[in-house]
């Protein structure tokens, strides 16, 4: 059977294929009667419209493009967060009527160019940035853009994003554990200025400290890329410091998972010894052995602010960029410093004659996969 077209339902209509076309979209031009006729013929006839062809003459692909920045250095395949995000993405933008096209690589020069020019989507989010110099840069170089990226909200930054509030988020995961009793609370996590939202979140870190009218010392931070390896890695060079913490605030979840094994392997046992305090929220991390402790990125709410967001970049709206609220969730793997925890970490623990902890376990290999 020969698929209907839109000329024939205009002229079984007695209309023009653009009145036709107006109808079926419901535009206000058409009086009632006329879209009602042929709307009529439409579904007499099983007429589909064909959406390609009409988005192609609208110059509306009615797509949003999701490019993930893809950071081999890091350890994992996908960071785990991304897909939570990915996931919150694609939902609220199928709720609005879009699809998403998604793409996994390192960043052309000018992928506005690569995307919305060449009318394969309408705009663009951006899911990770690698280096954030090098990236704001490349977001300086764009002219009126359709673009917001998942990331720091800084003053004078050029662009549109939409991130979490991690100077707030590193200050209620390290209140905590101070309102826990711990005083000598490590940090984990690159503090560089190409990371801006980790060193929000050690801005936080800093200032429930500050409140207190505590100093903590440089030793008390080891940085890590924001893995498993890296956590583990650097969970074993504070160990080495003996700098005598007695809780580790991690800049992400898989740091904190890293941490953990990495204490554990020392016979440093979590969290009657140590307190450990991630930041995501991974759905997995109820389930880890202890359940962990962690700051709540809202996926949910961020996929719906970076597609309304872009839309109304796209619709020619003004837009500011928003910081996203955390929230802390509080399990098993953080807890009330123990009276002689506290001791050890004023005097610092004690060294054997072969110059490793006390009661450590020789260093183990760790394969973040």
């Amino acid at each position: 059977m020969n698929r209907v077209t839109a000329g024939e339902i205009a002229e079984l209509a007695g209309v023009s294929q653009s009145t036709v076309s107006r109808a079926l979209r419901g535009s206000p031009l058409v009086n009632s009667k006329t879209r009602e006729r042929v709307l009529r013929i439409a579904n007499e006839k099983n007429y589909k419209v064909n959406t390609g062809a009409s988005r192609l003459r609208s110059r509306q692909s009615r797509t949003l493009a999701l490019l993930v920045h893809d950071d081999s250095e890091m350890g994992s395949d996908i960071n785990p967060f991304f897909l939570s995000m990915i996931a919150a993405i694609t939902k609220a933008a199928t709720e609005k009527g879009y699809d998403i096209l998604l793409s996994f690589q390192q960043f052309s020069e000018n992928w506005i160019a690569d995307y919305e020019n060449s009318n394969k989507a309408e705009g663009v989010i951006m899911l990770g940035y690698g280096g954030y110099t090098d990236y704001i840069r490349k977001i300086g170089m764009l002219d009126n853009a359709h673009c917001v990226t998942w990331g720091p909200v800084i003053d004078g930054q050029p662009g549109h994003f939409v991130g979490c509030d991690n100077v707030h988020g590193g200050y209620i995961a390290t209140r905590h554990l101070l309102d826990l009793g711990h005083r000598k609370i490590a940090f984990i996590g690159d503090v560089s200025d190409d990371c801006p939202e980790f060193q929000a979140r050690y801005s936080g870190y800093r200032k429930a400290h500050e409140e207190l009218g505590l100093d903590p010392t440089p030793q008390l931070q080891a940085t890590a890329n924001p893995s498993e390896l890296g956590g583990y890695e650097a969970a074993e060079r504070l160990i080495d410091r003996a700098v005598g913490h007695t809780a580790a605030f991690c800049a992400t979840d898989l740091n904190a998972i890293g941490a953990i094994r990495a204490f554990r392997n020392r016979n440093v046992h979590v969290p009657a010894d140590i307190s450990v305090v991630g930041f995501d929220d991974l759905v997995s991390m109820a389930y880890a052995t202890p359940a962990l402790t962690t700051v709540r990125q809202d996926t949910a709410a961020a996929g719906h602010v970076l597609v309304e967001t872009l839309l109304d970049l796209v619709r020619g709206n003004d837009v500011v960029s928003r910081l996203l609220p955390p929230e802390l969730i509080v399990r098993q793997s953080s807890r009330q410093v123990r009276a002689e925890a506290m001791a050890k970490s004023r005097a610092g623990p004690r060294l054997t004659d072969a110059g490793r902890l006390d009661n450590a376990a020789p260093k183990a290999r760790f394969n973040s996969r």
